[in-house]
């Protein structure tokens, strides 16, 4: 998940068509980078140490929400002069947080700002269906991705902070469940019965599972 809008760095394109299976691999960049370049590339070079600076210093803030503020201000700042910086720096830009806002130590972060990690993945499953000619579907695609990437994990090796890594699914795991629990309460009998209660009604007439 790109964080610009854009095609995820390192990520593998495929497009299946008649002839077969075509394949990108842009370089691996940092996403922090990508960003940074994006903005500046749309203001003046007079203006662009300027932002840049103060991109930096709010990447670099370790609380994501005083993070985000300092960006979204500095988007405020360009909108009249600069709409299409401002628009450049907006796009995705929560989801640029992310490693902040999930508390990752320094060490594990400095892997997970880049796509590195996964750079020789991709290289070793287009090596894999190099010889593969004619595709006959979607799935034969699936199937020889996951062989490929059956024979990367051979080759894999830890990553830098990977110690960190038991913390990281926790805030994860912490992250991804805390809106559906809350969903599931609501739609529980108990649920349903508080709610119709706290406006007034009874929910006694209505048939199990129907909405209130």
């Amino acid at each position: 998940m790109n964080s610009v809008g854009q095609p995820c760095e390192g990520e593998l394109h495929a497009r299946l068509d008649e002839e077969g299976l075509e394949t990108e691999q842009p370089p691996p960049r940092q996403p922090f980078t990508r960003q940074l370049r994006n903005v500046t590339d749309r203001v003046p070079d007079a203006l662009a140490s300027t932002v840049a600076k103060r991109m930096r210093r709010a990447y670099h803030h370790p609380d994501a929400l005083v993070a985000q503020a300092e960006l979204e201000a500095l988007a405020r700042e360009l909108d009249r002069s600069h709409p299409r910086a401002a628009a450049s720096l907006r796009e995705g830009l929560a989801e640029t947080l992310t490693v902040i806002r999930l508390g990752v130590p320094p060490t594990l972060a400095r892997t997970l700002r880049s796509t590195n990690s996964i750079e020789s993945m991709i290289e070793i499953c287009r090596d894999h269906a190099a010889n593969v000619k004619r595709w006959q579907d979607g799935q034969m695609v699936l199937r020889w991705i996951a062989a490929g990437m059956g024979e990367a994990a051979k080759q894999f090796r830890r990553v830098n902070g990977y110690l960190h890594l038991p913390a990281l699914r926790s805030a994860l795991e912490a992250t991804i469940t805390v809106t559906p629990a809350k969903e599931d309460a609501a739609r529980s009998p108990l649920g349903r019965h508080r709610n119709s209660t706290e406006r007034g009604t009874s929910s006694w007439g209505q048939r199990a599972g129907s909405p209130c």
